[in-house]
Protein backbone atom coordinates (compact mmCIF):
# COMPACT_ATOMS: atom_id res chain seq x y z
CA UNK A 1 0.00 0.00 0.00
CA UNK A 2 1.84 3.37 -1.11
CA UNK A 3 1.62 6.39 1.64
CA UNK A 4 -0.99 8.45 -0.06
CA UNK A 5 -3.30 5.41 0.55
CA UNK A 6 -2.36 4.52 3.93
CA UNK A 7 -3.36 7.88 5.05
CA UNK A 8 -6.64 8.13 2.79
CA UNK A 9 -7.48 4.67 4.96
CA UNK A 10 -6.22 6.31 8.18
CA UNK A 11 -8.18 9.23 7.59
CA UNK A 12 -11.02 7.31 6.29
CA UNK A 13 -10.64 5.58 9.72
CA UNK A 14 -10.44 8.74 11.93
CA UNK A 15 -13.81 10.07 10.01
CA UNK A 16 -16.03 7.36 10.58
CA UNK A 17 -14.93 6.79 14.08
CA UNK A 18 -15.83 10.44 14.72
CA UNK A 19 -19.26 9.79 12.58
CA UNK A 20 -19.60 6.82 15.76
CA UNK A 21 -18.81 9.67 18.63
CA UNK A 22 -20.90 11.85 17.28
CA UNK A 23 -24.22 8.78 16.73
CA UNK A 24 -23.71 7.80 20.55
CA UNK A 25 -23.51 11.30 21.64
CA UNK A 26 -26.75 11.92 19.76
CA UNK A 27 -28.56 8.69 20.99
CA UNK A 28 -27.48 9.24 24.89
CA UNK A 29 -28.85 12.76 24.00
CA UNK A 30 -32.18 10.87 22.72
CA UNK A 31 -32.04 8.98 25.72
CA UNK A 32 -32.00 11.74 28.58
CA UNK A 33 -35.09 13.77 26.13
CA UNK A 34 -37.33 10.30 25.91
CA UNK A 35 -36.93 9.89 29.73
CA UNK A 36 -37.01 13.69 30.58
CA UNK A 37 -39.91 13.67 28.12
CA UNK A 38 -41.87 10.63 30.52
CA UNK A 39 -41.35 12.67 33.46
CA UNK A 40 -43.01 15.57 32.16
CA UNK A 41 -46.39 13.59 31.44
CA UNK A 42 -46.94 14.33 35.54
CA UNK A 43 -46.28 17.74 35.49
CA UNK A 44 -49.88 18.73 34.61
CA UNK A 45 -51.28 17.45 37.41
CA UNK A 46 -48.23 16.76 40.09
CA UNK A 47 -46.52 20.19 38.94
CA UNK A 48 -42.42 20.65 37.18
CA UNK A 49 -40.08 18.01 38.52
CA UNK A 50 -43.52 17.03 41.31
CA UNK A 51 -42.92 20.42 43.13
CA UNK A 52 -46.66 20.48 42.99
CA UNK A 53 -49.45 23.34 41.85
CA UNK A 54 -50.20 25.90 44.23
CA UNK A 55 -53.83 25.06 45.02
CA UNK A 56 -53.63 22.57 42.27
CA UNK A 57 -54.84 19.39 45.33
CA UNK A 58 -52.59 16.73 43.98
CA UNK A 59 -49.94 15.05 45.95
CA UNK A 60 -46.78 16.03 46.22
CA UNK A 61 -44.34 13.89 44.67
CA UNK A 62 -40.90 15.35 44.98
CA UNK A 63 -40.66 13.77 48.60
CA UNK A 64 -40.60 10.64 47.03
CA UNK A 65 -38.01 8.27 46.47
CA UNK A 66 -37.44 6.82 43.01
CA UNK A 67 -38.21 3.65 45.56
CA UNK A 68 -41.46 4.70 47.25
CA UNK A 69 -42.82 6.39 43.48
CA UNK A 70 -42.00 3.22 41.71
CA UNK A 71 -44.45 1.36 44.38
CA UNK A 72 -46.85 3.26 43.93
CA UNK A 73 -47.15 3.71 40.36
CA UNK A 74 -47.01 -0.22 40.42
CA UNK A 75 -50.02 -0.23 43.20
CA UNK A 76 -51.64 2.13 41.17
CA UNK A 77 -51.24 -0.11 37.56
CA UNK A 78 -52.24 -3.26 39.19
CA UNK A 79 -55.24 -1.83 41.22
CA UNK A 80 -53.69 -2.62 44.72
CA UNK A 81 -54.06 1.01 45.06
CA UNK A 82 -57.01 3.21 44.44
CA UNK A 83 -57.17 6.52 43.25
CA UNK A 84 -59.92 8.81 40.71
CA UNK A 85 -57.45 9.25 37.46
CA UNK A 86 -53.86 7.64 38.47
CA UNK A 87 -55.13 3.84 37.94
CA UNK A 88 -55.77 4.48 34.13
CA UNK A 89 -52.81 6.94 33.65
CA UNK A 90 -50.71 4.12 35.23
CA UNK A 91 -52.03 1.51 33.05
CA UNK A 92 -50.44 3.41 29.87
CA UNK A 93 -47.60 3.53 30.54
CA UNK A 94 -44.92 -0.14 30.33
CA UNK A 95 -43.36 -1.36 33.85
CA UNK A 96 -39.91 0.28 31.89
CA UNK A 97 -41.03 3.54 31.33
CA UNK A 98 -42.92 3.12 35.30
CA UNK A 99 -39.59 2.43 36.16
CA UNK A 100 -38.07 5.75 34.08
CA UNK A 101 -40.40 7.83 35.79
CA UNK A 102 -40.11 7.26 39.13
CA UNK A 103 -35.66 7.52 38.47
CA UNK A 104 -36.62 10.87 36.90
CA UNK A 105 -38.77 12.62 39.55
CA UNK A 106 -38.07 10.44 42.38
CA UNK A 107 -35.03 11.02 44.89
CA UNK A 108 -31.94 9.18 45.07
Amino acid sequence: MSTRHMKATIALGAFLASLTTFSLAQSADATKLYHRGLAATCANCHGTDGKGVVDGGMPLINTLTSEQMLAQLKAFKSGAREGTIMPQLAKGYSDEQLEIIANQLGKK
